[in-house]
C-alpha cells in the first residue's frame, strides 16, 4: 500500500465517524464525500448509525490485516469488519459505554496491551489517534453516536507494518 493510499484510507476511516444518520437504519447513506472516496477505491466501511442494542457481532477473526489481540472495551459489539487483504482491515464497533470511558480505555488498556499511541487529537465528542504495535499500525477513531444516546462508535483501521 502506498503512503498516499494509506493516508487516504486513514482519512476515510476517520471521516466515516463524522457522518450522522438515524439510529437503527439498515441502509447505507451515501454522500458526495462517500462518492469521492469510492472513486479512490475507499468505500464506506460500515453504517455508523447502528445502536448498541441492535448490533450483531461480526465473525472473527476480523482478517489478516487486524491484530487478533486488539482489545475492545467492555459492553462493545464489533458488528462490521472489512478485510481489504494486504491493505489492511477496517473494524467498526459500537459501545454502550460513554465517550470518555471508551477514550480512557483506548488510551490506557489498549496501550497496556502493547499498542502505542503515536499521535492523536481529542475534541468534545470525538477523538482519533494513530497507533502502532504487534506488527501492525493504523488509526482508531471514536465518536459519540449521533442517533443512539449514550453509545460510542469505534472504528479501527489496521494494516500490517
Amino acid at each position: 500500500m502506498t503512503g498516499r493510499l494509506k493516508a487516504a484510507a486513514l482519512f476515510a476511516a476517520a471521516a466515516l465517524l463524522s457522518t450522522t444518520a438515524a439510529c437503527g437504519s439498515d441502509q447505507h447513506r451515501s454522500s458526495g464525500a462517500d462518492h469521492d472516496r469510492d472513486k479512490e477505491g475507499l468505500s464506506a466501511a460500515a453504517d455508523v448509525s447502528t445502536c448498541s442494542g441492535d448490533a450483531q457481532p461480526a465473525a472473527t477473526p476480523y482478517g489478516a490485516g487486524f491484530p487478533g489481540d486488539w482489545p475492545f472495551p467492555p459492553r462493545t459489539v464489533v458488528f462490521h469488519a472489512e478485510d481489504r487483504g494486504s491493505d489492511g482491515t477496517i473494524v467498526t464497533a459500537v459501545s454502550s459505554l460513554g465517550f470518555r470511558q471508551v477514550l480512557r480505555f483506548l488510551n490506557h488498556d489498549v496501550v497496556a496491551a502493547g499498542f502505542r499511541v503515536e499521535q492523536g487529537e481529542t475534541e468534545a465528542h470525538d477523538a482519533e489517534a494513530e497507533w502502532r504495535g504487534d506488527r501492525f499500525h493504523g488509526r482508531w477513531a471514536i465518536r459519540e453516536s449521533a442517533g443512539c444516546a449514550g453509545d460510542t462508535v469505534i472504528q479501527v483501521l489496521s494494516a500490517p507494518q
